[in-house]
This record gives C-alpha cells, structure tokens and sequence, in this order.
C-alpha cells in the first residue's frame, strides 16, 4: 500500500531550520524511499518547490529544488485530471475541507493510500480507508 505525502512534510524534510519538526519528516521521508511506498501529487511538487525555493528562511538554489522534485516524481505519482478534480470540488462542498486540502485527499484515495502525512489536516481523521496521520506530533 503507497502511503501519501502532503507538501509541508516535505518541505520540513528539507528545512533543516525546522529542528525537531525537519528530523521527524526526513525519517518519515527516508522511511518511504527505502520501502517504496511513498505516494505525492501533481499539486503537492509544485507546492513544494515554490516553498522550499521562496518561503523558507533559509531558501534552496532552484536547481537544486529541481533534482528533488525530479527523485519525488519516482514515487507514485498521482497525475491533475478532470476526474480528480470533480472529485475533489464533491469533496470540499460535501465537508468542512477547503479545495485545496480535498484535493489532496482525493489524490491520496486515487493511489488507494491507507494513510496521508500531513500537519495541516486532522490528525486521525478518516477517509473511508484513508486515515490523516500527523507525524511531527
């Protein structure tokens, strides 16, 4: 089973300004390399290189945001369609959730992921089979 990855996971990955924060998502980063199963967007890779070029206090050189958002797009890799966006707008208007955010759950139900990373949505809220774990509490 892939297990999807939400953008600010990644960005603390790489933010080695974020202590605590940065060393709890590269484990949990490093851990998906080695098993493979980690799972990304379309919509996360952008986000994250725009983070991790523009608004971290200590940005990385573009280039070298490319070669990373480049290794990320050998996971398992959920494409922008039509359908998923549908999906998502169903999703939005029927929860509390913003766009943004049920697109991402979408796209993590598309790979069939049993769990999505991420700070920003409610830790141990369910999606069906998907599950919202935050891995930096």
């Amino acid at each position: 089973m892939a297990e999807f990855v939400d953008t600010n996971i990644l960005v603390y990955a790489e933010d080695k300004d974020e202590g605590e924060k940065h060393a709890k998502a590269r484990d949990l980063v490093l851990r998906l390399w080695e098993s493979g199963k980690g799972a990304v967007s379309i919509q996360v890779l952008p986000e994250f290189y725009v983070t991790v070029t523009r608004k971290v206090k200590k940005p990385l050189a573009p280039e070298a945001a490319r070669k990373i958002v480049e290794q990320y797009l050998t996971w398992r890799v959920v494409e922008n369609t039509g359908s998923l966006l549908l999906a998502g707008i169903q999703l939005a208007q029927s929860s509390r959730l913003s766009f943004w955010d049920a697109l991402v759950i979408q796209a993590a139900m598309i790979k069939d992921c049993e769990v999505l990373y991420s700070e920003n949505l409610s830790h141990g809220q369910a999606f069906s089979k998907l599950r919202i774990v935050n891995p930096l509490l």
